[in-house]
């Protein structure tokens, strides 16, 4: 199955070019019956490509598509199942999305599958270091990867932020061993992955602290439970709240990407941070 290396070099750089002079905004479309948020709202080829479209529309500038929940007590996925589920819709929103598309995925057959379709970047929820393969396969294909912390279990005694730099600079040799270069690679602490609510927090105030890894950082904050019951408003409107505060807080803290259901909402929040943040010399 062989990889076209001009197009997924052409989506990627459309994608890394604007990291570091705005928020990139990554718009999720969940291709799963049990998501927690979305779950079977978007498991059509119709509906997944609306939802891109929309998303794109209201200024998403990558359409991240998974089709396994990785919430907690989630169901895992044989790489056959969670392909079929993709294989109707991903050229489709590859060609028709109108923004460049990444795959969320830690299993390498899969990436590869998506990759070959010209998706061109791999979110990888386990850091490339659940599957072997996943980090050659990415560098075979050229394309940019997501390398996010995990845990399987929570421990609230543990220094998470240690574990979070141990944790990243383990695959980032594994991404170095690869050939994957540094230039196609963005960090994500992993909020709500093996951690308890404080330690999410945690995660989320080492914003300063991870970017000395010198690598552009990625949230993914979106409707998480951490924010459940804030606001007057429903679960989600409560969730909502929290996502865009933590999110214009990451951005404050000089992180790069956000991947957010609702992309219409952070682009006119960061449209309001960009109007009142600091002018240099003033």
């Amino acid at each position: 199955m062989a990889f076209d290396l001009a197009a997924i070099a052409t989506a990627r750089d459309r994608f890394l070019s604007p990291i570091g002079t705005r928020p990139v905004i990554m718009g999720i479309v969940n291709v799963t019956p049990d998501s927690f948020s979305d779950g079977g709202l978007f498991a059509t080829r119709a509906a997944a490509l609306a939802q891109a479209q929309k998303l794109v529309a209201d200024g998403a500038d990558i359409v991240d598509v998974g089709a396994e929940s990785t919430r907690p007590g989630h169901t895992p996925l044989t790489a056959e199942e969670e392909w079929s589920r993709l294989e109707p819709l991903l050229a489709a929103l590859v060609a028709e999305a109108g923004a460049p598309v990444s795959i969320d995925t830690y299993k390498a057959e899969t990436a590869r599958r998506a990759l070959s379709l010209g998706v061109c970047l791999v979110n990888d929820v386990w850091g490339l270091q659940r599957d072997p393969l996943m980090a050659p396969t990415i560098a075979d294909a050229g394309a940019a990867v997501v390398i996010m912390h995990n845990r399987e279990t929570t421990d609230p005694g543990i220094d998470i932020v240690a574990d979070i730099e141990r944790f990243l600079a383990c695959s980032l040799e594994i991404a170095r061993r690869a050939g994957i270069p540094e230039r196609h690679i963005l960090l994500d602490p992993g909020i709500g992955f093996g951690k308890s609510r404080e330690q999410n927090y945690e995660a989320l105030r080492a914003v300063p602290k991870l970017l000395a890894l010198g690598f552009p950082l990625l949230i993914g904050v979106s409707r998480k439970s951490l924010f459940k019951g804030l606001g007057d408003g429903g679960v989600l409107e409560g969730r909502l709240v929290g996502t865009l505060a933590a999110d214009l807080l990451a951005a404050r803290d000089g992180a790069q990407v956000f991947r957010v259901h609702d992309a219409a909402e952070h682009r006119a929040a960061f449209e309001v941070l960009r109007i009142l943040s600091p002018r240099p010399g003033g």
